[in-house]
């Protein structure tokens, strides 16, 4: 993790790290808890992530799998959902255990035969005997990445915990829902993208960081979201954060299943 000099968990040299999902794996942005040092790099595996930082991991990707799905998906997904208005469509519906690790299976190999053998599945572990959308279904691998890591490590959930963009930016925002999109038919928004970054400067992150080019392999709408789980790292570190719901449920593994803000 290209991440220089190493980071680590003494007392006077804390780093958390802020995490998204972007095409070439992980993009993290690295934050001492208070201060404007910033360190931004594309990482493959969410485990080199993990190693690195030792301190809070703040990641936007589900984090707790419910062997059969309540209606309407997890309660961590209603929850944060009641609060973003019309920004709650960003918060994808997560089916059950059993049908995200369906949609990484070895065979079928093609991508849309297992996307339907997964919805299958999903109906039928869930409450409502619905399945979940497309756009769901391509970050389903590096749920089963997360999941598979947490589930190997017991204790490690109490320093990696599951957080979302847009119910960070509601939180940065005053506990009120961003008025402007991030994207518009799959595209970039830049009006949505600058009240973004106003937020995040006005959290105290750095303007040269919030408004740099991203790197190689992630996009700008991905450096954006990796910057505010950042944000919420701090407000983990700092006890501040609280999960939506509260308390969280936990899966069959134990793992909290709560978004955290």
């Amino acid at each position: 993790m290209p991440l220089s000099p190493p980071m680590t968990a003494t007392a006077k040299d804390e780093w958390l790290a802020g995490v998204d999902g972007c095409p070439a794996g992980w993009i993290v942005a690295a934050v001492r808890p208070e201060g404007d040092e910033v360190r931004i790099a594309v990482v493959p595996r969410f485990a080199d992530v993990v190693a690195e930082a030792r301190g809070i991991v703040a990641v936007d990707m589900p984090i707790g799998l419910p062997e059969v799905t309540p209606r309407k998906g997890r309660h961590a997904e209603s929850a944060a959902r009641a609060v973003l208005g019309q920004r709650r469509s960003s918060v994808f519906r997560i089916p059950s255990r059993a049908a995200v690790y369906a949609s990484v299976a070895p065979t079928p190999a093609d991508d849309r035969e297992r996307y339907f053998l997964a919805c299958k599945v999903a109906r039928e572990t869930s409450e409502d005997g619905k399945a979940f959308a497309k756009q769901g279904f391509y970050i389903l691998d590096k749920v089963v990445e997360v999941d598979q890591l947490l589930c190997a490590q017991a204790g490690l959930s109490k320093r990696v915990r599951e957080t979302h963009p847009e119910l960070a930016f509601w939180r940065l925002n005053g506990d009120r829902a961003l008025a402007e999109p991030k994207k518009v038919k799959s595209r970039c928004h830049e009006p949505g993208l600058a009240l973004r970054r106003r937020l995040l400067i006005a959290a105290g992150l750095p303007a040269s960081v919030v408004e740099a080019r991203p790197p190689k392999g992630a996009g700008p709408d991905d450096l954006i979201d990796a910057l505010a789980c950042a944000a919420i790292a701090r407000r983990l570190h700092a006890g501040l954060a609280r999960p939506f719901p509260d308390p969280p449920p936990r899966d069959a593994y134990g793992l909290p299943m709560a978004i955290w803000a």
